[in-house]
Parts: C-alpha cells; structure tokens; sequence
C-alpha cells in the first residue's frame, strides 16, 4: 500500500513538472505578445453636404409603424390597379357609425340556421371530447 501511495505522489509530481516545460507534448506555441501591433481605427470622411436637422423637426427618415410592415412583408406600398380603383371609387365611403347600427334591435339579418346558432352559442373548450364524423365511414 505504501508503495502504490509513494509511486502516484511521484507520477503526480513528474507530470506538474513536466506541464512546466515548453517541449514535447505539454508545450504550447504562443504569439509574441510584444509582437502586436495597434491598427488605427477606422474614420469616416466627414460629409460635406449634410445640413444640421432644425429643432423640433421630425426626422427624414422615420416611417410610421404600418409603412415599416408594409415594406418588410411586401417591399412597400403597391399602386392600385385601376380595376381596384374604380371599384373603391364604385363602393364610396362607409358610414362612420355603422358599427352602432349593426348592433342595433331594429337592424334585420339573415336566418343562417339552427347549425349556426349552435356554433356560435357552443362553449370554450380545449377540444378534448370533440369527435369527428365523416359520412360514409362508421
């Protein structure tokens, strides 16, 4: 026992030692830190046909939040054709509150069916019981 203890404080000591050295396996190359040099930053040339903006003046460049969508989902606004045009032109301005008249008592919709009122009126659920029926197969 005393012989194991004796031979791995000599394998430990040897293998510090040796992470010592600058050879064999154990040896690193390293860069010449005295070597380096600094490279000068980079500038940019001033511009000389850039005027100071005015105080309180809006910055040129900055679009609204629908202009930054409409540019990044469809590379900015499209002309309308003329077919489009004609038809907004065709369909006039809609009635500011036309959003009260909907839900008004007086105002007569069309009967869709007992299906849809029972879509509509069908509780919230996570759809763990809901069941598909396809015709034909049972």
């Amino acid at each position: 026992m005393r012989k194991i203890a004796t031979f791995t404080i000599v394998l430990g000591a040897s293998a510090m030692l040796a992470g010592c050295g600058s050879s064999g396996i154990m040896g690193r190359a390293r860069p010449d830190e005295f070597a380096v040099q600094r490279q000068a930053p980079l500038v940019v040339p001033p511009d000389f046909n850039l005027v100071p903006p005015s105080p309180g003046a809006p910055r040129p460049d900055e679009d609204s939040a629908s202009q930054k969508a409409l540019e990044a989902l469809f590379g900015g606004p499209a002309p309308r054709s003329s077919v489009e045009t004609s038809m907004l032109d065709h369909a006039g301005t809609a009635d500011p509150g036309i959003r009260t008249a909907v839900g008004d008592a007086d105002t007569h919709t069309v009967y869709k069916g007992r299906l849809t009122q029972d879509i509509v009126a069908a509780p919230q659920g996570n759809g763990a019981t809901a069941q598909a029926v396809i015709p034909g197969q049972g």
